[in-house]
């Protein structure tokens, strides 16, 4: 099994047709789906029939209600505690299709009571670096992160976004992966330039470092080893890149529980980023069915 622990807000997406006017109208499209980069890798690791669960907090009010059942109409085991207002992510989509985030996690912050056997059966825990950032959510996850190392369960790291990596501190987060000894650690080229790790090396204490590139090839980064590049496969349409980050980690980690090689899991998660894309928010396209093996086609 699969677990993550984190976010599960509401995400509204504003796609704007130009650049605003202040004062005046910008004709947009807004919808609503869940989000949170914890909930969204649960999601999408259960949709492709890895057995799933996250761990975290929604308010107690109608919308975490709704956010709830969709993680459980999915198959996730959602452990969600109920407290304060349920959190909310404002993205606006500019006409090129940047994205700008305004957040309000609400009470994703707050979580602060595990369950006795919220480590039952589980093989990796992900962790976004979200999660360890501030309020009741990062003690707690530094707490789960403890047991995990006394279980022997594998852990993964997000690097999120150069922010969270700068709130945080670079040195503190260098430490925490010595600590830790993830068995990957995600980012991109900014964040690892964010925490002033040398071009083509590793981070220090990880297994396997992976940089993404969007449409450029993914490095794999193993320490005294020589950098592996994998290519991406062109997607024809992008939908939407919301939750294609989450869906790569969800494909790498579901091959790496299924024996798969790192440079064969990093194909598994382009391919399930892929459909990501070429779907409206962090989903799959309703005719997708996952393989009976759980893996995306990897070469265990």
């Amino acid at each position: 099994m699969l677990a993550t622990i984190g976010d599960l807000v509401e995400d509204i997406v504003a796609r704007l047709s130009r650049d605003p006017r202040k004062g005046t109208d910008t004709p947009t499209k807004i919808q609503r789906r869940r989000g949170g980069s914890a909930a969204n890798v649960a999601a999408l690791a259960r949709a492709i029939g890895t057995p799933s669960r996250f761990v975290g907090q929604v308010g107690d009010d109608p919308l975490g209600q709704r956010l709830i059942d969709d993680l459980t109409q999915l198959g996730v085991d959602a452990r969600v505690s109920r407290s304060g207002v349920t959190g909310s992510i404002i993205v606006l989509v500019d006409s090129g299709g940047e994205r700008t985030f305004l957040t309000d996690r609400g009470a994703a912050l707050n979580l602060s009571s595990l369950d006795d056997d919220i480590l039952k059966g589980v093989e990796v825990l992900h962790v976004p670096l979200y999660s360890v950032l501030t309020g009741p959510l990062a003690r707690t996850t530094f707490r789960l992160l403890g047991d995990a190392i006394d279980a022997e369960v594998m852990i993964s790291l997000d690097l999120s976004s150069v922010a969270a990596i700068e709130e945080f501190g670079p040195a503190e987060l260098l430490a925490l992966v010595e600590h830790l000894k993830p068995v990957a650690v995600f980012g991109n080229q900014s964040e690892l330039e964010a925490l002033a790790v040398e071009p083509g090396r590793a981070i220090a204490g990880s297994t396997v470092t992976i940089v993404k590139a969007g449409p450029d090839p993914t490095t794999v980064l193993v320490a005294d080893r020589p950098a592996i590049a994998v290519r991406v496969r062109p997607v024809e349409e992008v939908s939407d890149t919301t939750g294609a980050g989450d869906g790569f980690a969800a494909g790498y980690l579901t091959a790496i529980m299924a024996g798969s090689s790192p440079r064969t899991s990093v194909e598994a998660g382009h391919r399930l980023a892929a459909l990501v894309l070429a779907s409206p928010g962090a989903s799959l396209p309703d005719s997708f069915e996952p393989a009976p093996d759980r893996t995306l086609e990897t070469d265990r």
